[in-house]
This record gives structure tokens, sequence and C-alpha cells, in this order.
């Protein structure tokens, strides 16, 4: 496959914030038609639910809009009703939102995530269980949702080129979201995105261009999203710590726009910074997509967002403990390739 160099990285991922109504509005200014949106509370605003919420195009919009699910639980697919909808719709630049109160509680601030795939999905038959796949290879993101057969198999995900990451949840019943990654040390490990977990070696082999392997329920549906690293655009990797505040240097090839990390040797929690809600360094107001918790800030907590990648500002071992060992996915703002300017007002 040839190689693309993405241009603008607005273009495919952009972090929008906003703050709730607890009735209806239109989000608008991601700058594309959002195929999956992740959605979490910054404050609590009185409000008694704050997970985090992704929607997706691929998983069949209902009566009330699509159906949520929340990356920190091992809960099922939620199906809103009527006045507690929570994406009704995706639009153009953006998309709009019910009075769910975990995306819309009234005064509440929020953060939003959102990616480009290619819209609601077509039939895969690439592995030896069908799916049903929203991939954009330019970018090296994709949605696939499958049934299990109760066996272990093959599920294409659409990229062209093996991902990095696959995002794992069984929607149907209570499971856990299984986080596997090949960037730790070449072979296919997990984590589980709503746990604290050390990382354990799942056995199953690194997925190929076309297709990656899941044990799966039988009759269980399961939706899974895929990364593959794009030059100037996305970088999913490991880094090694050093135990100071001077910390460890991560080289992105860009200047991030969002950023999650996690010790895999040991127990924590799963960070998120983005350049949107830290607009200086240090970068320390911190989400956790196992936590409903609201945005924590301070503390000598942090990293910096640079031209080229991140640099851990902390001695905190769930970033930084001397010799432990980290993933992490980092998205770009700004790319050292292509003529991705983000003017100030977009941010």
């Amino acid at each position: 496959m040839a190689y693309t160099t993405i241009n603008k990285s607005v273009d495919y991922f952009n972090t929008k914030l906003y703050t709730g109504n607890g009735s209806t509005q239109s989000i608008t200014g991601v700058g594309f038609q959002p195929d999956m949106t992740w959605v979490k509370s910054r404050t609590t605003g009185g409000s008694t639910n704050n997970n985090h919420c992704i929607n997706d195009v691929v998983r069949t919009k209902g009566t009330y809009g699509y159906p949520m699910i929340h990356p920190n639980l091992d809960a099922t697919e939620y199906d809103p009703t009527s006045g507690n909808e929570v994406i009704t719709d995706f639009q153009s630049d953006g998309f709009d939102l019910g009075g769910n109160e975990n995306s819309n509680y009234n005064t509440a601030t929020y953060a939003s995530w959102n990616w480009k795939a290619n819209g609601a999905g077509s039939a895969n038959t690439d592995g030896s269980i069908s799916s049903t796949v929203s991939a954009s290879a330019t970018s090296g993101f994709s949605i696939v949702k499958w049934t299990g057969t109760g066996s272990s198999g093959t599920i294409g995900h659409g990229l062209g080129v093996a991902p990095k990451v696959v995002i794992v949840k069984r929607y149907t019943s209570t499971s856990d979201w299984v986080y596997y990654t090949s960037t730790i040390d070449g072979s296919m490990d997990y984590l589980y995105l709503n746990l604290t977990n050390a990382k354990v070696d799942s056995g199953n082999p690194v997925p190929t261009s076309s297709v990656f392997q899941k044990n799966d329920t039988n009759g269980e549906t399961q939706i899974a999203y895929c990364f593959a690293e794009k030059t100037g655009y996305s970088k999913f990797g490991s880094y090694t710590g050093n135990g100071s505040a001077n910390g460890t240097f991560v080289y992105t090839g860009f200047k991030p726009a969002f950023v999650i990390h996690k010790r895999t040797d040991a127990t924590s929690n799963w960070t998120m910074h983005d350049s949107t809600r830290s607009l200086i360094n240090t970068a320390d107001e911190r989400l956790y997509s196992n936590l409903s918790n609201a945005e924590d800030s301070g503390g000598d907590y942090g990293d910096d967002i640079l031209s080229n990648g991140f640099k851990i500002r902390t001695t905190s071992s769930s970033w930084n403990a001397s010799g432990g060992t980290y993933i992490y996915m980092a998205f770009a703002e700004a790319p050292l390739v292509g003529t991705n300017n983000v003017p100030c007002t977009a941010r």
C-alpha cells in the first residue's frame, strides 16, 4: 500500500471542549463528521453520573440516538431513552447531544475526542469471522463490529497495515475493555482499559495487514477500535521511566494533541492529557480512562507537550518509576510534515 502523509491532523482527529446545558444542543467546531466520539465530564456539575462515554456510527443508531458504552466500566451497552439521549446524531462539523447527564449535564464542562473513520461501515470477509468495518487507511483508524462464534478466529480490520493497538469491548454482556498492543516487546500483550492491572501476554499472534485474532464468546457482539501508526499523525509505543522530575522524553515526530499513557509492569491508572485543556506546559490537566473522577490538576504531575513529542515531568510511579515500563498512544496537533496549521480559535 502506498504511503500517504496526512497533511492536516485535525482532518482526522480533534479535541472539542464544551459546556452542558441539560437539554439538547449541537456541538460544532470539530472540523469533520466524527465516526467515533469519546466524551468525559471535566467537572461534576452536581451530576451523579460522570462516566466516560463512547459513541460510534458502526453500532446501530436507535430511536433515541446512538447507543453508549462506558470505557471506565465493564457494563453493557446503554440504549438511550427519551429525554436521556447521549449523541442523537453526527453532523458535518460535530455532533448533536440529548439530555443524558454523562455528556450534557447543565453547567458541567466536557472534553470530547473525535476520530474520523469511513462512515457507517461495510461488510468485511478477510477473517474467518465476518465483520462490519469502517476504516480510514489514511489515518490508520478503523471501527470493527462482529458476533462471536465461540472459538478462536480472525477478524478483518480494513486498514491495509497491521494495527499496533486494538481495543475490544464485548458490549452485549458485562465484560472488561481489552487493550491489545504489540508495542511493549513485539508480542501481543493486553491490559484492561477500565482497570489498573499490569500487562499480560495474550498468547495471540500480532495482527497482520488484514486481520487480528480473537477468542470469541459464542453469540456475543463485540466492537473493536483499531489503530495503526501513521508518520506525523499517530504514534503508539513504550518508554522506560527514569525516576526523575527531569523525566523521560518520548519522541513522536509531532506535537501531540492527545496522549494516553499507562504503566505496564505494575498497577496504575490510565492518564489522559491533551493540548486543548492544557494550553501551557506543564500539561497537568488530567483525566483517567478507568475512573469517573472529575479532572485533576497540579500536584507536580504532568507532561511537557513539545513540538516533536512529550516529556514526563514527575517522579510519580504511575508516570515515571525508575526502570518502570509504560505504553502510550498519541495523536498529532502539529506534525513535522504537512501544513497542519491550527488557528488559536480552534483551540
